[in-house]
This record gives C-alpha cells, sequence and structure tokens, in this order.
C-alpha cells in the first residue's frame, strides 16, 4: 500500500510544531499553513460584491478609558444581509477591535487578531504594549492588501487602555488604519465603515475631553444614530425587533460590555431625544 504524500506513519508533529519559535501566532501559520490565512488564499474569479460588508463602527475615548460601538447591519449591494451582525469585540483584556468592510475576511482577521495577542503572552509571559498591539494589527491588514485590491477589503478600528501610560485618566487611545496597513493614532474619536462621514460629524460638534463614561456611550450611540439617518448601510437601534448596538468599554478594569438592557435604555433614550427635536 503507498503512503500519502506528507503523511508522517509515526504519528508525531512536524518540527514545526516543537521547536522554539516565534512569539507571532500569524508568523507561525505562515510556515505551518500559510493558505489558512485571510490575504493568501487564491480567489476564484468573479466579483466580490455579493459578499456582505459591515458598515458603521465608532470609538470615543473618555476620561479613563474608551469606548466602542457598532451598529447591526450588514449589506449585501443594496440589500440588508443581516440585521444583528456584532462587529465589536474584545482583542484582549485591555483592547477593542471593530471591523468594516467584508464581513466574513472581517470575523476571520479579528478573531485571528485575538489569537496573535493570546499567542505572545504566554510565549513572552507579559502583554504586547498597545502600541505593539496596533502595529501588529497593522502588519495583518497589510498581508491581507492582495484580497482587498480583489474587492475583499477589511478596515479595523482599534482602541485600548494604555497600560503605560503616565496619566491613568488620559490613557484610553484610538489607532485607525488603511487598507495597505498605514496605522495612525486619532485624537478623541474616531469612526470607520460607510457611514463614518455623518457619524463623525456627529462627534465633531459633540466631543469634548474629559466626557464620563456613560456621556462617551450615550455620544457614540447618537452619532450610529446621525450615520443611520443618511446612510443606507448603517442600521439604527430597531425598537420592533429590539436590535440595538453593541457598546462595549475599555478602561483599567478591562473591557466590559454594557448589557443588552443598558443599551436598550441608552438607545430608546436617543431615539425620544429626537422624537422630540425632529431633524435635528
Amino acid at each position: 500500500m503507498s503512503v500519502p504524500v506528507g503523511f508522517d506513519p509515526s504519528g508525531r508533529l512536524p518540527d514545526l510544531f516543537t521547536n522554539v519559535g516565534t512569539s507571532s501566532f500569524t508568523d507561525f501559520l505562515s510556515q505551518a499553513a500559510p493558505s489558512l490565512l485571510p490575504g493568501r488564499r487564491p480567489l476564484p474569479p468573479g466579483s466580490a460584491d455579493l459578499a456582505p460588508h459591515a458598515t458603521t463602527i465608532v470609538a470615543v475615548s473618555y476620561l479613563g478609558g474608551v469606548v466602542m460601538a457598532g451598529d447591526r447591519r450588514a449589506t449585501m449591494g443594496n440589500l440588508i444581509a443581516s440585521r444583528d451582525i456584532e462587529k465589536v469585540h474584545p482583542a484582549d483584556a485591555y483592547s477593542l477591535v471593530g471591523i468594516a468592510g467584508t464581513a466574513g475576511v472581517g470575523i476571520e482577521l479579528m478573531r485571528l487578531f485575538q489569537v496573535e495577542l493570546e499567542h505572545y503572552e504566554k510565549i513572552e509571559g507579559t502583554m504586547l504594549s498597545l502600541d505593539g498591539k496596533a502595529n501588529r494589527l497593522a502588519a495583518m491588514i497589510r498581508n491581507n492588501l492582495g484580497a482587498a485590491m480583489q474587492g475583499l477589503a477589511v478596515i479595523p478600528l482599534f482602541a485600548g487602555f494604555d497600560l503605560d501610560a503616565a496619566d491613568p485618566a488620559r490613557a484610553g487611545r484610538i489607532f485607525s488604519f488603511d487598507v495597505a496597513g498605514g496605522c495612525y493614532e486619532e485624537t478623541g474619536y474616531d469612526g470607520i465603515g460607510s457611514g463614518s462621514l455623518f457619524a463623525k460629524a456627529a462627534l465633531k460638534k459633540r466631543y469634548r475631553p474629559g466626557l464620563g463614561a456613560d456621556e462617551a456611550a450615550r455620544l457614540a450611540v447618537e452619532a450610529l444614530y446621525d450615520a443611520a439617518d443618511d446612510d443606507t448601510a448603517t442600521g439604527g437601534p430597531d425598537l420592533i425587533r429590539k436590535i440595538y448596538p453593541v457598546v462595549m468599554t475599555a478602561s483599567a478594569e478591562g473591557t466590559h460590555r454594557l448589557p443588552e438592557a443598558e443599551t436598550a435604555v441608552l438607545a430608546e433614550a436617543v431615539v425620544a431625544a429626537r422624537n422630540e427635536n425632529i431633524g435635528g
């Protein structure tokens, strides 16, 4: 009987798995199974227009941390592909990541980033700095450039609490990226996705340094409401189906997702306020 190519009858793992290696899980995967990386897969001919796209994410820094919020809609051309997708997740114990762009690739890249940070911590025995995390994410986006040029672009928003900050009250930091992996630190607030133009316009008028956590969360939800008001790809609070934005914070206590009940109260308050001042 012939033995399959690459099959080791002893059952031992390849040396790559047992030798001392890199603290980067992405680098390890690029050697062990490069086809599993989002940006390394050969793409079939055709259009990527039918792939669902995630839309709008905003982040707002406050006194002692940062809040990130995302709407729940994914679109596929002129159709709503999903009404309750979740685009904001913890990257690790003190940071958050949100994705806009091709939803499937974005979710996969986000999960790979979570494993990347966990792998580094296990190998090195310590966390990456917040700048180091942002740079790792930038490298992963850069590796997806080939797929992005074929229509499967993913743009994340990264934010977290900087454990090395001199002033813990100002330790909430926000990083944006471009499709080629450029990494840029933002001041105060930022937004990504198709509705970000309208969301950032709202944040520009209302943001001020020294906000409290509750004020920042309210401001983020209001910015998403404004984005949904003018961008069809962004979903506003759905009071009928009880679908509300995902709102998370990162502070000295770690990452925290606002419970659904709290988010509902926040979103309903925003809608009620707009009912009192229609168009404002």
